[in-house]
């Protein structure tokens, strides 16, 4: 009896499921099930093509590219070469070094193109003795001893000098002597094998240590004297009152309090400042020539670095990275003023916000200095940490020079 009853409510309910579909609502919401299906299926196959026309866009846009970048190298390119055809005096083997060099992987996205141009300094194919003097020798063998010329051909616009495929130098000395290890280093006097002297006039560190009792030396006469007066740079007593021109090394670091940790020292003779720097844990990189004296050379065997370029040189920094900018004597009134505007903003460039730029003992004509210098440093937008202004006595009081040291600092907000 209860099997009859639930076998009767199936078929019931059998008949509702079956009255529903066959009723206009059912059949309204199959149809609208249906439609949703197929809507569903159009939507995915529409994701699909769009995906399919950016991957087709993308590729598109990078062959635009690549292409844009072939055009702007087959103006570029040719134009490079171009120049180099219009001047058959220039070296071969410079011309080796120059001509665009084809990528071995196509297009590079990082260069923008497919090839390399190696860059010489703009001055070089016009100098077309000198550079044929300086590219003459056998590839893989000794490069000539030229240093005078290489640095005649820097010093006239050449810069960066072309890269050669010599031996460097060109005439090995017959022992090499290690040098001092650190710390010992920094105070030491490297042996005569590291220097090739033929460039120079002294041919041994003892008479470079001597020739402040020399005559023909004018520039930097005892700073290869570590025992005499270079010992004792930036390492005084702070000056009663605060106008020494002297400022000390520890006075500097004491204003930053700790954040002075990497910097650059323009034209820094035999590197003491650097060295200086090093012992209180600062890394400085010095530039200097070799001015009639092994400078680089000497600066390396100290164990800080050299890095030799001339004053007009862009500086090889990334922008706002440096903590600190020191220059003494060097940035004065024998460099063209508009060029020295570009030096200051240069060093305003690599100096992190809150980085110092140490100007130390810079000398120019008292008239100069109100009418020309001043208002020139002002400019670039330093904070005047301190200044310091007075006469520069060694040519006679006849001559009106003055002294300018100051500590300027970015600002750490720029506007």
């Amino acid at each position: 009896m209860r099997r009859q009853k639930v076998e009767g409510r199936k078929r019931a309910q059998g008949r509702e499921v079956i009255g529903w579909k066959s009723s206009p609502f059912g059949q309204n919401a199959s149809s609208l099930t249906t439609s949703l299906s197929r809507a569903e299926d159009e939507i995915a196959r529409l994701r699909s093509e769009l995906r399919a026309a950016i991957s087709a866009s993308e590729k598109l846009l990078g062959e635009l590219g690549a292409f844009a970048s072939h055009l702007h190298d087959a103006a570029i390119v040719p134009s490079r070469l171009a120049v180099l055809d219009d001047s058959p005096d220039l070296p071969k083997e410079y011309l080796e070094f120059v001509s665009a060099q084809k990528l071995p992987l196509g297009h590079n996205a990082n260069f923008g193109s497919d090839h390399i141009l190696p860059p010489v300094g703009r001055a070089c194919d016009r100098l077309t003795d000198d550079l044929a003097h300086y590219m003459n020798y056998t590839v893989g063998g000794p490069c000539p001893e030229d240093e005078i010329l290489a640095q005649k051909l820097l010093l006239k616009g050449c810069e960066p000098l072309p890269r050669r495929r010599c031996l460097s130098p060109g005439r090995l000395p017959s022992r090499f002597v290690e040098p001092a290890p650190f710390p010992d280093s920094l105070w030491s006097i490297p042996d005569d094998s590291s220097v090739v002297w033929t460039a120079y006039v002294c041919k041994n560190y003892t008479c470079l240590v001597n020739r402040k009792h020399q005559k023909g030396f004018d520039d930097c006469k005892d700073c290869f004297d570590l025992a005499g007066r270079e010992k004792y740079r930036w390492v005084g007593p702070p000056a009663a009152g605060g106008n020494s021109l002297d400022y000390s090394i520890d006075e500097v670091l004491a204003y930053k309090k700790g954040t002075i940790r990497i910097g650059l020292d323009i034209g820094g003779g035999t590197g003491t400042f650097a060295v200086r720097m090093r012992e209180r844990n600062v890394t400085i990189v010095t530039t200097s020539m070799n001015f009639n004296a092994p400078f680089n050379g000497f600066i390396a065997s100290r164990g800080v670095v050299p890095l030799y370029i001339s004053i007009s040189q862009r500086l090889p920094f990334f922008d706002g990275t440096l903590d600190l900018v020191h220059s003494m004597h060097v940035l004065s009134n024998w460099i063209p003023p508009k060029l020295l505007q570009f030096v200051f903003f240069d060093i305003y460039r690599v100096l992190r916000p809150g980085g110092i730029f140490w100007l130390d003992h810079f000398f120019c004509v008292e008239d100069q200095m109100h009418d020309l210098y001043v208002p020139m440093i002002e400019g670039v937008g330093f904070k005047k940490v301190r200044w310091t202004v007075g006469r520069k006595m060694d040519r006679g009081p006849e001559m009106k020079e003055m002294y300018i040291s100051a500590l300027l600092e970015k600002p750490m907000i720029s506007g």
